[in-house]
């Protein structure tokens, strides 16, 4: 109610869409920040045409309405994202206008502008309050987004009531003072007075602009309006008559005129405003050919069609190289031959470039001029030298910042994001994975010092339970690769998970090569590394070892030892526990065979484990130590020694 007016400024005055096609790729993207405020959207994308008919409206917040409590991408046609922890929707919109000031930048050409939209964004105080706000308007100003406009629902409300006490934030300065162009304050209740603000921030060519909007909770309530009430409680029956009374609202519940519906109706203009555009994008097609081609095949999601064999090439290459190193390079390795053929990968880092490496040597890093305008460098693509504008984006210290931009570019279409840290700070980044994870994002995280074996850092920064907690998120693919051939793999996979974000857990520390009996069923995220007689022991296996990353090898090592007594033991690698975890039973069973006793080995907290029938595992289930990784290793009981006495033991329980 508060921010009605707005809605009829933005919506009714400027908001290029069109309800007929939710996914036109020139549209404007609108994104409610504050997405308690759900039922405005659902009213505004009822009004204008969308396929969200009146009985969904009535349905609010129901099983299976597609008008759940706060709004969802993929379940409501117009809502851009999943919006509801507050901050993280203005935060994707940076993503989403990063997304276009690059693609435009990447595809328009003189005469041909075939990407130029806004990103508009409602926010309230409670997007301000949470911290990802900082992070998200620092980046936005730095970048110089010029296309993202930013509402202010400045009612001073929420929840508990008047927010001075506890909120007393100058924000039109803080915003200043991150490079934003600020406009007012303004009546938000004064739809002429916010439709010129909008305008007036159109123009802007060098910053992002934010508007404040001086608005009054639940406007037209009688007794609620201007109180925590309104925020977070129905009505009621006798408040909705007086408020309707108050307003001179005589029609009934859900009965809306036809005039109403008639002055509306954005369908007529958003067909023109898309076919104008169509027009205009064949004429592009038509000077360049090649472009319209690359850019219909990026915004659809595609990968080329030549990834196939890319990927195949890599793994093969990563095997026959056979090469030590750790888990954090090979992934450098494999990013250094996609990022040369996939134009769409846009990459990271939270200021641990130099660690995480996520840079390769076809990904400059971003920057920007004093006018805004991405600064083109030169590139070596193959004999030949071009001009392209950076694709490795310094962060900054912003892990959650980045894991929510990243959302909204993946959102916005054209790019595949990744973004590096220290597995440890996915603490900090988690909320907006798990929102990628609901949304079905194809977004990928590259977490490296993945374990204790990071060493003298302490357990400040050693990850323990960390794997654990990212394999409980629904939908969330976790690869955690023992060797060069096993993280080919796992970017491969995430790169092909159209549907659902990636986390690749990496090693500080070098990693030997494993051979491997076969390649073809590492993608399944478990597969058989090595057999009794590949350690020339001619017995049937008595036992498996299940391992992960950097405890493979020790699951190696303790084989040998074993089969030096005379006991034979299955290596199983599972690099990923959810990708294995929706392989078929009959998969499942070559893998695990039922009856042999399952001892399980991870640098990591043991509890996770006793999902797959372990007698027993070798884990850790305290913090860690600062000191050289060997010697943590080492103390922890992570030696080949203490595997195979750990197996021993569990074959002594069976008999």
């Amino acid at each position: 109610m508060g921010m009605a007016d707005m809605a009829v400024a933005l919506w009714g005055r400027h908001l290029k869409h069109n309800p007929a096609n939710p996914q036109w790729a020139d549209r404007d993207r609108f994104v409610l920040s504050n997405g308690h405020a759900s039922m405005l959207l659902y009213a505004l994308l009822h009004l204008t045409g969308y396929d969200l008919p009146l009985q969904e409206l009535k349905n609010f917040r129901q099983l299976h309405s597609k008008t759940a409590g706060h709004p969802e991408h993929g379940i409501t046609p117009g809502v851009e994202t999943t919006t509801g922890p507050l901050g993280q929707g203005i935060t994707n919109a940076v993503g989403f206008a990063l997304a276009e000031k690059l693609l435009a930048k990447e595809f328009n050409r003189e005469g041909h502008a075939v990407v130029d939209h806004h990103t508009y964004v409602f926010l309230g105080d409670g997007c301000l309050m949470e911290g990802i706000s900082q992070e998200a308007l620092s980046l936005a100003g730095a970048w110089k987004l010029n296309k993202l406009i930013a509402l202010y629902d400045d009612n001073g409300i929420s929840i508990d009531g008047q927010v001075a006490p506890w909120f007393i934030d100058d924000t039109p300065a803080r915003l200043r003072a991150c490079g934003w162009n600020v406009i007012g304050p303004v009546d938000g209740h004064d739809v002429e007075a916010v439709a010129d603000a909008i305008a007036l921030a159109k123009g802007s060519t060098d910053k992002p602009s934010f508007i404040v909007c001086k608005t009054a909770i639940g406007r037209g309530s009688p007794n609620r309006a201007n109180t925590a009430k309104a925020h977070g409680e129905p009505l009621g029956a006798d408040e909705i008559t007086l408020t309707r009374n108050a307003i001179g609202w005589s029609h009934a519940p859900f009965e809306i005129p036809a005039e109403v519906y008639a002055d509306w109706d954005a369908r007529a203009q958003g067909s023109e405003r898309e076919a104008d555009w169509q027009q205009r994008f064949d004429a592009y097609a038509a000077a360049h050919p090649e472009l319209a081609s690359e850019f219909t095949r990026r915004m659809a999601g595609d990968l080329p069609k030549h990834f196939a064999q890319v990927a195949v090439d890599l793994v093969v290459h990563s095997h026959t190289a056979a090469q030590t190193v750790a888990s954090r390079k090979a992934s450098q390795m494999a990013l250094e031959v996609f990022t040369a053929q996939l134009p769409e990968l846009l990459g990271g880092s939270a200021d641990l470039t130099g660690s995480n490496l996520t840079n390769t040597k076809s990904t400059p890093a971003l920057r920007f001029d004093e006018a805004g305008e991405v600064v083109q460098v030169e590139v070596a693509v193959g004999e030949r030298t071009v001009h392209v504008g950076g694709r490795h984006i310094n962060y900054g210290v912003r892990e959650f910042g980045m894991a929510a931009i990243m959302n909204g570019i993946a959102l916005h279409g054209g790019f595949i994001p990744y973004g590096g840290t220290f597995l440890t700070f996915s603490d900090y980044s988690r909320n907006a994975i798990r929102m990628a994870a609901l949304m079905k994002q194809r977004v990928i995280h590259v977490f490296t010092h993945d374990s204790i074996g990071l060493g003298e850092d302490g357990p400040t920064h050693q990850s323990i339970e960390h794997a654990a907690s990212l394999r409980l998120i629904p939908g969330l693919d976790v690869w955690r690769p023992a060797d060069t051939v096993e993280t080919a793999v796992a970017w491969s996979v995430a790169l092909s998970n159209r549907n659902r974000p990636t986390a690749l857990l990496l090693s500080r520390q070098n990693l030997a090569y494993l051979p491997k009996r076969d390649l073809g069923d590492i993608s399944r995220g478990a597969y058989i590394l090595s057999e009794p007689q590949d350690v020339g022991l001619k017995k049937k296996a008595q036992a498996v070892i299940i391992a992960t990353g950097s405890e493979v090898q020790l699951a190696v090592a303790a084989q040998k030892l074993l089969a030096e007594s005379k006991v034979a033991v299955r290596v199983v690698s599972m690099p990923s526990t959810t990708t294995f975890d929706r392989e078929d039973v009959r998969y499942k069973r070559l893998v695990l065979p039922e009856g042999l006793p399952r001892i399980a080995v991870e640098a990591g907290v043991t509890d996770f484990w006793w999902k797959y029938g372990c007698a027993a595992v070798v884990g850790i289930d305290t913090f860690g130590e600062s000191a050289p990784a060997p010697v943590l290793f080492e103390h922890f009981g992570f030696t080949p020694e203490n595997v195979a006495a750990t197996v021993r033991a569990a074959l002594r329980r069976r008999r």
